[in-house]
């Protein structure tokens, strides 16, 4: 039986169920829709990260955001930015309004519990600090200047930063000095002897109490002499001061404590050169006590031709070795001053040892003994000149002793390179050397060009003709 449709429509209207229409804005799934879009809104007001509750936050090193190493280390760099802040909490009584872009906190970070202690430092307002770790004490002396004398000079000659003001009074100043002498210091004495005449009032004060320390005085005039300081100079001489010194006491007591530094546990190549060095101070004493001797007795003539400039002692080892070929060359290798026993003893190259014999003996002008330096007999018995040196190195050497032209001429030969062995001919104007390599060149052409250098009329200039009329010889050119 077939309803009416005012029935139909009574019945869909008291009926618990609706039909399903696309007009209907009050269905169970609407509603469920716009809530979840109103929840949606709420987040995104508050945190722009969708993704939050999925993914987890690292920072650029991989370490999570929020974890407890990430958080010092956002405070070591927070602190590094902010110029010298205090130590401790910063705390102020403004309370900053939070926004988005200054917190950097989400909702979803409040219900997982994240860490907004960590996640809060980039507020300067409210920024944690991590405490300071305290300086060791012993730093905390280089400030308040807390340091004995001997502890000073120990930090001074260790080049480390020191404070003398600690020693005002004369006797604090003093004693500083004296144990700055008993170091063997010389850069420590110079020092403190210029602190102490800063600070003092009055030069006579510093000159009377140097008078009785006659290492520091030498130090001090030394360094007035290098610095050209001819004020202090003068006021030291009007001052009446005497300046004693007896050389062979005063290295007596720097070859003892030299000795008495071979006991130390030096490594074995430093305990060598110690050793060394002991050696040649003691011997040096010898040679300058004997030299002394037979300056003011007049027993040797070289000393007579060649004055001494200076004493031996306490110089280098190439030094002592040029002192002795200037003066003791030809003695036996028995004697300490002997070049020889020299060379054995300290092991010197011969390179080293051929160049300081070469320019000792050219300095006196012994050309029979360079001569003989060079000669050696091979084999057969025939006399060769022989050099461990370039002989462009012996040319060299020579020409800085003013060698004469007739022995350059005979080293300036024996160089192998022409090229070079012409260079150097042309540079010392050994006129031979050049003709004789263009001749043995068989170059025409660069013994005529040569031939214009020469002085007229010399004999030079007659020996290219010579060569250049030599029908036997067969030019290239």
């Amino acid at each position: 039986m077939m309803k009416s449709k005012a029935d139909e429509e009574d019945y869909w209207n008291s009926s618990k169920f609706k039909a399903f229409t696309f007009d209907d804005e009050d269905d169970e799934f609407s509603r469920l829709k716009e809530s979840k879009q109103a929840v949606n809104s709420i987040r995104q007001l508050v945190d722009d990260d969708d993704d939050e509750d999925d993914v987890e936050k690292v920072s650029w090193s991989g370490e999570p955001v929020g974890s407890i190493s990430w958080s010092v280390k956002e405070t070591a760099a927070s602190n590094q930015r902010t110029d010298r802040e205090p130590a401790f909490p910063k705390i102020t009584t403004e309370r900053p309004p939070l926004n988005k872009s200054q917190s950097g906190l989400s909702l979803s970070s409040l219900f997982k519990g994240g860490n907004l202690t960590a996640r809060s430092l980039g507020d300067t307002s409210v920024r944690l600090f991590a405490p300071e770790l305290r300086k060791p004490k012993s730093e905390y002396k280089d400030f308040v200047s807390d340091w004995t004398p001997v502890e000073t000079v120990q930090r001074l000659q260790q080049g480390k930063a020191v404070s003398l003001e600690k020693f005002r009074s004369l006797q604090d100043k003093l004693l500083l000095l004296d144990f700055a002498v008993a170091a063997h210091d010389g850069n420590v004495i110079t020092a403190v002897t210029l602190f102490t005449l800063f600070t003092l009032y009055g030069l006579e004060v510093l000159f009377r109490e140097l008078e009785s320390r006659q290492t520091a005085l030498r130090h001090f005039i030394h360094y007035m002499t290098e610095t050209r300081d001819q004020r202090l100079l003068l006021e030291l001489l009007r001052s009446g001061l005497t300046w004693t010194f007896n050389s062979s006491s005063y290295e007596n007591k720097r070859r003892d404590f030299v000795k008495s530094c071979l006991s130390l546990p030096f490594s074995p190549e430093d305990s060598a050169h110690v050793q060394d060095h002991y050696t040649l101070l003691e011997r040096q004493i010898i040679i300058e006590a004997a030299d002394q001797r037979a300056e003011r007795d007049g027993k040797m003539e070289i000393f007579q031709r060649f004055p001494r400039k200076a004493p031996i002692l306490n110089m280098p080892l190439i030094t002592t070795l040029y002192y002795c070929c200037l003066y003791h060359y030809n003695e036996s290798e028995g004697t300490y001053s002997s070049p020889l026993n020299i060379r054995q003893t300290f092991k010197i190259s011969e390179k080293q040892y051929f160049a300081t014999v070469l320019a000792a003996r050219a300095k006196l002008k012994a050309w029979a003994d360079v001569d003989a330096l060079f000669t050696s007999r091979n084999w057969l018995g025939m006399m060769k000149k022989r050099s461990p040196l370039s002989f462009q190195r012996v040319v060299d050497i020579l020409q800085k002793n003013s060698a004469p032209t007739q022995v350059l001429q005979e080293y300036v030969g024996l160089v192998d390179d022409a090229e070079l062995r012409i260079s150097l001919a042309q540079k010392h104007k050994c006129h031979d050397i050049v003709i004789n390599t263009f001749r043995d060149m068989k170059d025409r052409q660069l013994l005529m060009e040569y031939r214009k250098k020469v002085e007229r009329g010399s004999a030079e200039e007659k020996k290219i003709d010579q060569l250049l009329n030599n029908v036997q010889i067969r030019w290239k050119n």
